[in-house]
């Protein structure tokens, strides 16, 4: 079965990288992930997945109410660049949580990208730092630098409860040791760049076809990363099977194959019953799109 091309091929950003350039590199990689087709339990052209509140249409109207903000992120990493990362870090909530409150206007209050906010707000933050110190770039640097703004955060925010309550990621975090998009986020994307990234970048080069170099990296990251969407839906055994099915269908060659197409297919019909949604890796292969524009760079370490 063939599969209609809906991403586009590798193009290098510009070493003179604007505000306007990132909104509409994030904008191109949330419209990427979500028509990537089919993706079991997510959203697409194919279906709404486990979803019954929001559909391809609420993801589009979603993108173009947030990445406009993205404009912000860049500016206020760019004008406090001298400060330190973590104070950075506070100044981000008030307009992250603005971009949440368009993002719901837009949806007509349905949580489409919350995760993909926090991600990219932190992204384009980086990338307007290293725009002001006059650093190169790239892959790297640029999660270098969200790990410094998020270091301590999983500690911070997930090991307390607030005012006698536990949040959802809190419960994740002391029940069962994941922490999620904030983890992924203190360790500067380490699943995207040593797991997604190489699998992408791999696939791409011996196929030149991105769409099944992304469906073969959502596998990846299905198979390995430990998903909290999928523990708030269906707990431990729901996240335990989408990585064993995930697992099995890359046994037998995943969507590079024959039938691995219709594989993926017959995945999403069983999440889908399951009401099962692997909605942060949908947010991390977003976050490998993006940064697949980037030269790798030397890895950094404090």
């Amino acid at each position: 079965m063939s599969v209609d091309v809906v991403t586009e091929r590798y193009t290098p950003v510009s070493v003179t990288l604007k505000a306007e350039d990132v909104i509409g590199l994030v904008a191109r990689a949330l419209l990427v992930e979500v028509q990537l087709t089919p993706k079991p339990g997510l959203v697409d052209i194919r279906n709404s997945g486990a979803h019954r509140d929001m559909d391809l249409a609420t993801f589009e109207r979603s993108t173009a109410a947030i990445a406009p903000w993205m404009e912000k992120f860049f500016i206020m990493g760019n004008s406090t660049a001298k400060l330190d990362p973590q104070t950075v870090l506070v100044m981000l909530r008030p307009p992250g949580l603005a971009c949440e409150n368009d993002m719901l206007q837009a949806t007509g209050g349905v949580n489409t990208h919350r995760g993909a906010i926090f991600a990219f707000g932190l992204l384009s933050t980086a990338i307007g730092r290293i725009r002001a110190l006059e650093e190169p770039l790239e892959q790297n640097l640029i999660c270098d630098h969200v790990a410094r703004m998020c270091k301590h955060i999983v500690a911070r925010e997930l090991s307390s409860d607030k005012d006698g309550k536990l949040s959802k990621g809190g419960m994740h975090f002391l029940h069962y040791g994941l922490a999620g998009a904030r983890g992924e986020a203190e360790s500067g994307f380490r699943t995207v760049r040593t797991q997604a990234l190489p699998v992408y970048n791999r696939v791409l080069r011996e196929c030149g076809d991105a769409n099944l170099a992304l469906l073969q990296t959502l596998l990846h990251l299905m198979a390995w990363n430990d998903d909290t969407n999928l523990v708030s839906r269906g707990g431990l055994e729901g996240l335990n099977y989408v990585q064993q099915e995930a697992q099995k269908l890359l046994w037998q060659g995943g969507v590079l194959v024959e039938g691995g197409i219709e594989a993926m297919q017959q995945l999403d019909d069983e999440l889908i019953a399951r009401n099962l949604s692997p909605g942060g890796s949908a947010d991390l292969l977003a976050v490998t799109w993006f940064l697949s524009h980037f030269p790798t760079g030397p890895f950094y370490s404090e």
